[in-house]
């Protein structure tokens, strides 16, 4: 995880990630705020995750993600990770007491053993090299506590229109993108006995009036991006 690549852009990252997502006919926001949904969902159906326990969210950036953290889940400690500064100086600026903020160096994560009761990554891993995957999985396995849930997102190399945007994104210059088999595999190689794929955004604004459906497609492996979830075992 190249710190100085991810610092050139903090200041221009939200402007940058705007226009190129223009085609889908949504904002920013409305991307980190389903996300956002689908954690609070999987924490529920969990039976050993307190919706107020600790969170990690892993390769935080600028914080995109942390008011709607905020708004599904207002009494849980959000912890936000990440390798560039000046992006954590960001969050820190615009979203306050709402979380923590801590730089690492990209490989260990800074905490004990059994620290979190939940971990996210919202498109991150493809801008971190494959051969750091797995060990990065396991420092994130290594940080739940028992029974605690990992969800992380990525972009689908299998749907084009996803592949052409990050083709056309400055800050996705030297990004790799991970079909969600090759996850789902580093999550069983980092030592999760378990994990599941799920398929997300398959209708632009446009058709904003079909989405009811989505929820019936997470199979179906031609949406914008997924996500791979897993528990941590024994």
């Amino acid at each position: 995880m190249d710190r100085a690549e991810f610092d050139k852009f903090a200041e221009e990252y939200k402007s940058l990630h705007r226009e190129n997502i223009v085609a889908s006919g949504e904002n920013p926001e409305y991307f980190a705020e389903y996300k956002m949904k689908d954690l609070r969902r999987i924490v529920q159906v969990a039976r050993d995750v307190e919706i107020d326990g600790s969170f990690l969210d892993f390769g935080a950036g600028v914080g995109t993600s942390v008011p709607f953290f905020r708004k599904y889940f207002p009494s849980a400690h959000l912890t936000c990770l990440d390798v560039s500064e000046a992006s954590l100086e960001i969050a820190a600026a615009n979203f306050g007491s709402m979380a923590k903020y801590i730089a690492f160096d990209g490989r260990a994560l800074p905490f004990e053993d059994n620290s979190f009761d939940a971990a996210y990554a919202c498109c991150v891993f493809h801008h971190i090299s494959p051969e750091e995957h797995v060990y990065l999985l396991r420092e994130l396995r290594r940080v739940l506590k028992r029974n605690g849930i990992v969800m992380i997102y990525e972009h689908n190399p299998l749907n084009p229109l996803t592949v052409r945007a990050v083709n056309s994104c400055p800050f996705d210059e030297n990004a790799v993108l991970i079909r969600a088999s090759t996850m789902y595999r580093n999550f069983r190689s980092a030592g999760f006995s378990s994990a599941s794929v799920s398929y997300r955004v398959f209708f632009p604004k446009l058709l904003s009036f079909i989405r009811s459906i989505e929820a019936s497609l997470g199979w179906l492996p031609l949406g914008a991006q997924y996500y791979v979830t897993a528990a941590k075992g024994d």
